[in-house]
């Protein structure tokens, strides 16, 4: 297993099903840690790297400092990047144009490379409009020309932008999301508060990717920073989860839970006799979890199935794998026993869909739908013991009754704070230590 990091599944479940029950769930955790190599390798040990550093320099990106953010952000960035990996800078207005180098093409990252973007990058300035989608096929055609980061390389790009995709249709991003997907990772950011909120999120969800908002500018510059170590610090560039069922069962839907709700359900691959591929994207150091749900053909009590085998997997190697189990019983205690990490990640589901659609109902004046569905994210926020969150709901309703969840919506919310909510309500927290089940 020298080749990747070392992977390691965990399920847990209450494996126990009622006559006549159909539906089981698991939690299925996956945790990479380096075990000395990683290969294929460039000289530290970590996986060949390609990154592309998109900057939005339309015409307001030169209001209220975003500019000389961006430029001392893409220059942080710039700067950590690891001799070897190769790398451009793209400015995006109505149409892209490279910043550093000069031509299509990624160059090779080096002492000398980096003062070159960096001094490329001094001399920015905002002027045009915004089209993502073409932003985006220009990255793509940069890492396919690039032959060592078509060869097993962690491809990433940082994706900056202030404002919406005006200077695009909704069907031209999406034929440009269809044309990458399975190409790079993206994750993107969106400064200010006159961005898109949805749009981001699919950007980033198509792509692999995670998107925050960063309301002030002077936070950016620590933002790429973190975010362009994490892509250095990717060992493989491709994992996936291969989800294996019995005949007539279905798996209902999978769903990332942490480090953010992303449902993967729609991203199946068929890859076998009743087996399916999801992609994970790039994998270092790190952990993730995922809620699983199998519909299952009812047996005899006393009878236990193998609910699903679930693999990680890169390229042909299986790096780690875990069984989801059924026994059906006819003790009430057993079956209606409910898996605390189970139960956690359900209410963090329900959290997150519970505050965007409270906001979505509260942007269109619906304020009963939006009460009920805000003050329902109240309670799953103290169940789960989100703070983050529930600090942000306190800036948007004033909370009556924290338990049952009566809250009233304030009138005089500042735009940044909804768009954090939005931006942030798919973040999820573990589950509190000691918290492994429930009853």
């Amino acid at each position: 297993m020298s080749d990747f990091p070392e992977f390691t599944v965990r399920v847990d479940q209450n494996p126990y099903l009622p006559a006549g029950g159909r539906e089981m769930h698991a939690i299925v955790s996956v945790e990479a840690r380096s075990s000395g190599g990683a290969g294929p390798v460039v000289d530290d040990g970590r996986a060949p790297a390609a990154e592309i550093i998109i900057i939005d320099t339309s015409g307001s990106m030169s209001y209220r400092g975003k500019m000389a953010a961006a430029k001392r952000a893409a220059r942080a960035a710039v700067n950590v990047l690891r001799d070897g990996v190769h790398f451009a800078v793209v400015a995006g207005a109505n149409r892209p144009r490279m910043v550093y180098p000069q031509g299509e093409r990624l160059v090779r990252a080096d002492a000398a490379s980096r003062r070159s973007a960096v001094n490329a990058v001094g001399r920015l300035e905002a002027a045009g409009g915004t089209a993502i989608g073409s932003w985006l096929r220009l990255a793509d055609r940069l890492f396919a020309g690039h032959d060592a980061a078509a060869a097993g390389a962690v491809k990433h790009a940082i994706l900056l932008t202030d404002g919406k995709n005006q200077h695009e249709s909704d069907a031209e991003l999406d034929a440009a999301l269809r044309h990458c997907t399975g190409n790079f990772l993206c994750d993107a950011r969106g400064v200010g508060t006159d961005w898109n909120v949805a749009e981001l999120r699919k950007i980033t969800s198509v792509l692999l990717g995670g998107f925050l908002d960063v309301p002030d500018p002077a936070d950016l510059e620590a933002d790429f920073l973190a975010m362009t170590r994490a892509a250095m610090s990717k060992q493989v560039a491709d994992v996936t989860l291969r989800v294996w069922t019995p005949q007539q069962a279905r798996l209902r839907f999978i769903k990332q839970m942490i480090p953010a709700v992303e449902d993967l359900t729609a991203r199946r691959v068929e890859s076998g006799t009743q087996t399916g591929d999801y992609p994970l994207g790039a994998w270092g150091d790190e952990n993730r979890e995922y809620h699983l749900c199998v519909e299952v053909q009812p047996g005899d009590v006393g009878r236990q199935m193998r609910a699903a085998w679930v693999k990680l997997v890169a390229g042909d190697q299986v790096l780690a794998s875990g069984n989801v189990i059924a026994e059906w019983t006819d003790d009430e205690a057993r079956s209606t026993r409910i898996n605390g990490r189970v139960a956690h990640h359900t209410g963090q589901s329900e959290l997150a869909e519970a505050i965007q659609q409270g906001l979505e109902a509260r942007r269109e004046g619906d304020e009963d739908t939006a009460t009920a569905r805000l003050g329902r994210a109240v309670v799953l926020a103290r169940e789960v013991g989100n703070e983050q969150i529930s600090g942000l709901l306190d800036k948007v309703v004033d909370v009556v009754d924290p338990v049952h969840g009566t809250v009233r919506l304030k009138r005089d919310v500042a735009k940044a704070d909804e768009m954090s909510l939005d931006t942030r309500s798919v973040r999820t927290v573990r589950t509190r230590h000691g918290d492994e089940a429930g009853g």
